[in-house]
């Protein structure tokens, strides 16, 4: 028997995917539905998901421009880690979803919501994500899956489905989708279908946010970017809003070509996928980070944020945005951001963003103890103790291994 929900919170877009969710949800549930639409920078006209859903007699409605909160509170304290999934990945899909569950929670309450509804497969990742962080701000919030409940298993049932419920269907939607899309500020995301075989090449139209390096100018663009307490606040000498700054960035990395990535991932939920990515602003930004640390923080400290970084990434990823462990590790990195203050000189060039400057007033670099000219701070003699300290137990281990 199905249980008896008074009202659902619905994360909803206004496509065809989360339209038929949504007529679903008042068929199987006879429920009220709240809809949530989240501006995050994906590029789209939000509006009309408002038309969409008074069409199917929602009367609250929420559509929110997020952008700032988005890059403020989410992104900048993900990229003072300079963090990677596996090695390469910037994480731009899953920093987006504890924002849209907060959201949800947090309208759910404002609206006496009793249920929350996602429209993430079964398959994904992102179920998982919008799901820790429903439980993790709302322990005793009822979660609706609709691709976990439902019989609409192909893209023709979602179709039959919809005409059967006169939901307006776009022409570019009633074939099968060449690949499926996630777009927000900080990046765009294609797989499946003609992308799921990796030994095959994404051909260019599926990159929707950079201009290939073979077609960037042949001339390169310098830019500065200005840090305070690790994170960028100016390009150029201009002070920016951080949404203002990612999308400066975006279109930089854009016209140079930069940021794209063709991943095989290792999903939280067992399977390996395959993603194309595009992170223009994201990757600058990255390179502009680490180009400051490189001048400010200390080597031990910057050693361990790198030892730390894989599980932070890891803890983001698997949508655990909302854990202690995560939040412990966030003051630690935050605390070794106090000093990461200042500018970075990048050249933006065919693909390539590579740090050719840096200055901060803070800074540990003292020329006086690396020149190769006469110096009076340093005795190259005391480099002799160092050396057999260090090299004494490799003396030892080698002395005993060598005995008959």
């Amino acid at each position: 028997m199905t249980k008896q929900i008074k009202k659902v919170v619905l994360a909803y877009s206004g496509g065809l995917d989360t339209s038929v969710i949504l007529k679903w949800l008042q068929i199987t549930y006879g429920c009220e539905i709240v809809t949530f639409t989240a501006d995050l920078g994906q590029g789209e006209e939000l509006e009309p998901a408002r038309a969409k859903a008074e069409m199917f007699g929602v009367r609250e409605i929420y559509i929110e421009d997020l952008r700032e909160e988005f890059v403020r509170d989410y992104v900048f304290p993900m990229f003072r880690a300079n963090a990677l999934y596996e090695g390469v990945y910037l994480l731009g899909t899953s920093i987006a979803r504890p924002l849209i569950a907060k959201r949800q929670i947090e309208i759910a309450a404002a609206t006496g919501a009793d249920a929350v509804s996602h429209g993430a497969t079964g398959k994904g990742n992102d179920q998982v994500r919008f799901e820790l962080g429903y439980y993790a701000l709302n322990p005793d919030i009822t979660v609706i899956a609709p691709w976990r409940e439902w019989d609409l298993v192909s893209r023709s049932r979602l179709i039959e489905f919809a005409e059967q419920h006169q939901i307006p269907i776009a022409k570019d939607k009633r074939g099968e989708a060449p690949f499926s899309v996630d777009a927000n500020l900080l990046h765009t995301s294609s797989e499946g279908k003609a992308l799921e075989d990796p030994w095959n090449e994404p051909e260019e139209h599926v990159h929707s946010r950079t201009l290939s390096p073979e077609a960037a100018p042949d001339k390169p663009t310098y830019i500065t970017v200005t840090f305070e307490q690790g994170d960028a606040v100016a390009i150029d000498g201009n002070p920016l809003s951080p949404a203002s700054l990612l999308t400066q960035l975006n279109a930089l990395g854009r016209d140079n070509g930069i940021g794209r990535l063709d991943l095989v991932e290792n999903r939280f939920v067992g399977m390996k996928s395959r993603g194309i990515y595009e992170t223009p602003g994201g990757t600058i930004l990255l390179a502009a980070h680490r180009g400051i640390e490189s001048l400010t923080l200390d080597r031990g400290a910057m050693h361990l944020k790198d030892e730390l970084m894989p599980r932070y990434a890891e803890l983001i990823y698997n949508g655990f945005w909302w854990s202690p462990e995560r939040e412990m590790l966030q003051a630690l990195i935050d605390k070794s951001q106090t000093k990461v203050t200042g500018e970075v000189r990048l050249k933006l060039y065919k693909g390539n963003a590579t740090v050719v400057g840096r200055q901060s007033p803070h800074s540990l670099y003292s020329l006086q103890h690396v020149t190769f000219e006469e110096d009076s701070v340093y005795d190259q003699r005391d480099a002799e103790g160092f050396i057999k300290l260090n090299a004494l137990r490799l003396k030892l281990l080698k002395r005993r291994d060598s005995l008959p």
